[in-house]
């Protein structure tokens, strides 16, 4: 073998080592950003939560205001959730199956939840609902209350959570294209029946795993609803305002053992976005291989 072969493989072996080093590098640093900032809070929550053992920490998820804080979120969820599907598919189908004047603002605006900070946004509701708002005395009127209630803060939820269904379905629809609704209304079918036979049946994982992340962001948010609230204990208070609540009250260990709550809803919500990724990857491995 040739000396200069010898170096070429010297070389290359380097190399190889060379990159198998900074892959393992790059690797260990990943793992180390995960466990300190990621998996170590989460030890640190379920260990305060457990501190005084599982007597204190089922009284403190039972206790009135804890239980009321969680049918809340609940109920703001479960409001606002189903409102953003219905905008976000409707959005996503204007712009990705028609050309309109203004279809960039319209972009731009459901991506505004992403660049305004939400306590903004909630003061936002304040000074339009509030009971020296812009419509106080109109609602004062007609005895409606918005701000400090349950409509406030779905109203802020709603608003936080915007564009995470639709910014979700807006590329898959875009890359799906027009083919298959065109061909759907040449043989005859009307536009509900196109969007319920044709659309909905491409979108629905992307549709899931836009519902997924929009219900974890509405779980916790807690700036705008902050605002909007009023903190009023046992009413208008959501898990996090609760925990913000007993934390500031240095009862840690109830607050941590409400936050454990939390913890729980994103584990369960975190299980049903990787499902959700899975099945959209795996279609779209499918697609690729037709």
């Amino acid at each position: 073998m040739s000396s200069v072969s010898v170096t070429a493989t010297a070389s290359a072996n380097a190399a190889r080592r060379g990159n198998v080093l900074g892959r393992r590098l790059l690797i260990g640093a990943a793992w180390l950003v995960f466990i300190l900032f990621l998996l170590l809070p989460l030890v640190v929550v379920a260990s305060e939560a457990l501190k005084q053992g599982f007597g204190a920490f089922f009284t403190a998820i039972t206790e009135p205001d804890a239980i009321s804080a969680l049918k809340l979120t609940l109920l703001a969820v479960a409001i606002s959730v189903p409102l953003n599907v219905v905008f976000g598919v409707a959005a996503a189908w204007c712009v990705s199956k028609y050309d309109f004047r203004g279809k960039s603002i319209l972009v731009t605006l459901i991506d505004l939840p992403f660049s305004v900070s939400p306590v903004i946004a909630g003061l936002i509701y304040v000074l339009l609902f509030g009971a020296q708002g812009f419509f106080g005395g109109w609602l004062r009127e007609h005895d409606i209350q918005i701000v400090f209630a349950l409509p406030g803060i779905v109203l802020a939820t709603i608003f936080v959570t915007v564009p995470f269904v639709a910014r979700e379905l807006i590329p898959l629809m875009q890359e799906q294209g027009t083919q298959e609704e065109e061909a759907a209304r040449l043989l005859g079918a009307n536009g509900w029946q196109m969007f319920w036979h044709v659309t909905l049946p491409n979108i629905k994982w992307g549709l899931i795993y836009g519902v997924v992340l929009c219900t974890a962001r509405a779980m916790g948010e807690f700036g705008a609803v902050s605002v909007v609230s009023g903190h009023i204990r046992g009413y208008t208070n959501t898990l996090p305002l609760h925990v913000e609540i007993l934390y500031n009250e240095y009862n840690h260990v109830a607050a941590f053992s409400v936050a454990s709550l939390l913890l729980l809803l994103a584990l369960f919500i975190l299980l049903l976005k990787q499902w959700s990724e899975s099945r959209i990857n795996r279609l779209r491995h499918k697609a690729e291989d037709e």
